[in-house]
C-alpha cells in the first residue's frame, strides 16, 4: 500500500505540473557513470570465464565418492523478518533435506561419480564435498549456493545457480509430476562434472588415497600423521603405507560398515523426499499461481490508481476553467458537469485501486498460509535405528555422532586380537 500512495504521488505532481506548465525539461550529452571504466573494456580475464558445455565421462578415471551434507536452509537470525521475505522455517528445512536429494539423484544421472550419499553434516567420509546453501525458493525463483571442495581441503569451485520457472510450465501435459527446479540442479551437477576433467587419473587416485588415511586418522592419527602434511589448512599426500600395513587393512574393514551405515541413511532421505513429493509439488504450483496473481493485481492497481489521479487532475482544471473571464453559462455548466463527472470517476478509480491492493494483500496472505500449512506436514520426524549390537536413536545427525563413537569401541576393541566381533 505504502508503494502505491508513493506512485499515486509522484503521478499527482507530475500532473500538477504539466498543468502549470512548470514542467522543464533538461537536454544534455552528459558522459554518465557508465564511461570507460577499467574491467568494462578489453579482453576478460582467464578467471571470469566459467565452465560450458555438456560433461564427458572418462571411463578409465576412477570415480571419486561424493558427500552432499543436508543444505544449509539459508535462515537468518532475525526470525521476525521471515514473513517479510515469504520464508517459513518449516518449509526451508524441508527443502534442506530434498534439495541434497535431489542433486544427489543429478550428480549420479552424470554417470561421473562413484557412490553419492547424502548426509547429515561434512564430517562423513568422502573423496568430494558438496556443500549447498538455499538463497531462495518461492515456487517461481530457486537459487542455491554450492561450494565443492575435495578430502584434502581444496576448494574447486563456488558459485550460485539459478533458474526460473516457466509460467506456462503447469499448463504441459509433459511436465505433470515433474519438478519445475529440475533444472536447476542439472546445471550445477553437470559444473562440477565439468570441473572433474581436469582431473588426471592420478589426482583422482591420489584424492581417494588421502581420504583412506583420513578415515584411519580419526581412529588413529599417529598411525596416518607421517603419511600426511597439513600446511595452511590444506592437507597433501606424503607417502602411502603398504597394503598389508595392519592399521590400514583395520580401518578399511571398518570403513566398509561406515559406508554401509551411511547408505543405510540414504533409505530415511528418499523416504523423506518420497513423503513430500505430492505436498511439495502443489505448493510449487500454488505459490507459482500466488505470485502471478499478487503481480497482476499490482500492476492493476498502479493503472487504476493512476487514471484516477488523472480524472481527478481533469476535473480540476475544467473547474480552473470555468471560472475564467469570457465564458459563457453553458459552458460554465459543461465544465461544472465534466468536474463532477470526473471526480466522481476519478474516486471511483481510485476506490478500485484499493480494493485491488487488497486482493494482492489476500495474495500474500494466501502464500503465508500455504507455507503454514504445509510447515506441519512436512516438519521432522524422529527415526530410529536397530541393530544387533547397539540401539541408535535420535534424529539422523545425532544418530550418526553414535555410530561414529560405536565404530571407535570396534576399533578399539579390534586392536587386541583376542576380541572377537
Amino acid at each position: 500500500m505504502r508503494v502505491l500512495m508513493k506512485k499515486m504521488a509522484v503521478y499527482t505532481v507530475c500532473f500538477c505540473l504539466a498543468l502549470t506548465g512548470c514542467v522543464t525539461n533538461h537536454a544534455g550529452t552528459g558522459s554518465g557513470d557508465g564511461g570507460n571504466r577499467g574491467t568494462n573494456v578489453g579482453p576478460l580475464l582467464s578467471s571470469l570465464f566459467d565452465k560450458s558445455g555438456t560433461a564427458l565421462v572418462d571411463p578409465a578415471k576412477p570415480k571419486l565418492d561424493v558427500i552432499i551434507p543436508v543444505f544449509d536452509p539459508g535462515l537468518s537470525e532475525k526470525g521476525e523478518d521471515y514473513k517479510e521475505d515469504g520464508v517459513w522455517p518449516e518449509l526451508r528445512r524441508a527443502e534442506a533435506v530434498r534439495f541434497a536429494v535431489k542433486l544427489k539423484e543429478a550428480l549420479e544421472d552424470t554417470g561421473a561419480f562413484g557412490a553419492v550419499r547424502v548426509t547429515p553434516d561434512q564430517n562423513a567420509t568422502g573423496d568430494l564435498y558438496v556443500l549447498g546453501k538455499i538463497v531462495e525458493s518461492n515456487g517461481e525463483d530457486i537459487e542455491i549456493l554450492i561450494d565443492v571442495v575435495d578430502i584434502t581441503g581444496d576448494r574447486w569451485f563456488s558459485r550460485s545457480f539459478e533458474h526460473t520457472v516457466d509460467p506456462g510450465f503447469y499448463e504441459k501435459t509433459r511436465n505433470e509430476g515433474l519438478d519445475p527446479y529440475d533444472p536447476v540442479f542439472d546445471k550445477a551437477a553437470n559444473r562440477i562434472a565439468l570441473e572433474l576433467e581436469d582431473y588426471e587419473v592420478a589426482d583422482v587416485e591420489s584424492l581417494q588415497r588421502v581420504t583412506e588415511l583420513r578415515f584411519g586418522s580419526g581412529f588413529s592419527e599417529e598411525a596416518f600423521s607421517e603419511h600426511l602434511d597439513l600446511t595452511d589448512r590444506t592437507v597433501n599426500l606424503v607417502s602411502f603405507p603398504s597394503e598389508d600395513d595392519p592399521m590400514l587393512r583395520r580401518t578399511r574393514a571398518i570403513r566398509v560398515r561406515d559406508q554401509l551405515f551411511v547408505d543405510g541413511l540414504q533409505d530415511h532421505y528418499r523416504s523423506f523426499n518420497g513423503e513430500m513429493q505430492t505436498s511439495y509439488l502443489i505448493w510449487q504450483e500454488q505459490s507459482l499461481l500466488e505470485i502471478e496473481a499478487r503481480s497482476e493485481a499490482n500492476q492493476k492497481a498502479v493503472g487504476q490508481a493512476a487514471l484516477g489521479v488523472l480524472a481527478i487532475g481533469l476535473s480540476a482544471l475544467v473547474i480552473m476553467g470555468g471560472g475564467q473571464p469570457g465564458s459563457s453559462a453553458g459552458e460554465a455548466t459543461a465544465r461544472a458537469t465534466g468536474a463532477v463527472v470526473g471526480g466522481v470517476l476519478g474516486a471511483k478509480l481510485l476506490t478500485d485501486s484499493f480494493r485491488t491492493s487488497e486482493e494482492a494483500k489476500v495474495h500474500r496472505e494466501a502464500l503465508d498460509e500455504l507455507g503454514q500449512s504445509i510447515d506441519l506436514e512436512l516438519a521432522p520426524r524422529v527415526i530410529a535405528f536397530e541393530k544387533e549390537v547397539v540401539e541408535l536413536t535420535g534424529t539422523a545427525s545425532e544418530q550418526f555422532a553414535q555410530w561414529r563413537e560405536f565404530l571407535q569401541q570396534i576399533f578399539e576393541q579390534e586392536k587386541t586380537p583376542t576380541v572377537k566381533l
